[in-house]
């Protein structure tokens, strides 16, 4: 399984660094944001755990998916005023202490789940107010190399982390944001604040995609315990959700001021 994330991670992010060069900011974090990797990663899971297991990690997500948006809209805004580096900082702050209230155990899931459905669009109305950078993205190839590789290390560095500290941090951080994280860290240097800003929302959208698939997932595993159909479903709606407002989002756009 780690090695399986370790894959699944610069993968996830050489697909939405290549959208960007043909789509635009916006589709890149719309990708990054859905369930690339961690759909694969519970598709491996359930080849051995039972029904019940995998609804328990769905649920265990979906109680820290709130955390990842604190993590992108601070960033957003920090990305203003500050450089990519102290952005990130800011951006860990927001993510741990948002996190460790949602996944705290006196939190009923009921709570949870509600937080995570609202939480991607909360941070769509959060999101700084700047122009709509729209069109392709000039991404040098030696950049694409030093994505996927920054992409590998980190996600090499917090699983190796996860092993040594306490279960709280541990899960925390297994659910950080890691294309949340390197994409804005490059598009902010090399493109500015308000690309990055539509990156950011573009991820914001995705993660409605993300958040719906566990949502889907949990309640079906629960309602059907059984781990294939619920899977297939699941990923229907994530796609369905997503699409839909990425959709109804750039229609509405179309008339907005594009730099």
């Amino acid at each position: 399984m780690l090695l399986l994330k370790l894959a699944l991670v610069p993968a996830a992010i050489l697909l939405a660094t290549l959208a960007a060069r043909r789509f635009g900011h916006a589709v890149s974090g719309v990708l990054a944001g859905f369930p690339l990797i961690a759909g694969p990663i519970i598709a491996a899971l359930m080849i051995d755990l039972p029904p019940s297991q995998i609804s328990g990690i769905g649920a265990a997500t979906l109680a820290a998916s709130p955390a990842a948006i604190a993590h992108i809209v601070a960033f957003a805004w920090l990305s203003r005023w500050l450089s990519w580096w102290a952005c990130l900082f800011g951006a860990a702050l927001a993510f741990f202490a948002v996190g460790g209230m949602t996944t705290s155990a006196w939190i009923p899931a009921s709570v949870g789940i509600v937080l995570a459905i609202a939480a991607p669009f909360l941070a769509l109305l959060l999101m700084p107010r700047t122009s709509r950078i729209a069109g392709a993205v000039h991404v040098p190839r030696s950049e694409i190399a030093v994505r996927v590789g920054a992409a590998f290390v980190l996600a090499a560095a917090i699983l190796a982390s996860a092993d040594h500290v306490p279960a709280a941090i541990s899960g925390l951080l297994l659910a950080w944001p890691i294309s949340g994280s390197i994409l804005p860290s490059f598009t902010l240097p090399v493109h500015g604040h308000a690309a990055t800003v539509t990156l950011l929302r573009g991820f914001a959208t995705g993660l409605i995609g993300f958040v719906m698939f566990f949502v889907s997932l949990v309640v079906l595993l629960r309602a059907w315990d059984a781990n294939w159909p619920s899977f297939a479903v699941a990923a229907c709606v994530s796609c369905a959700a997503g699409g839909t407002v990425h959709w109804l989002r750039q229609r509405s756009a179309r008339t907005a001021p594009v730099r």
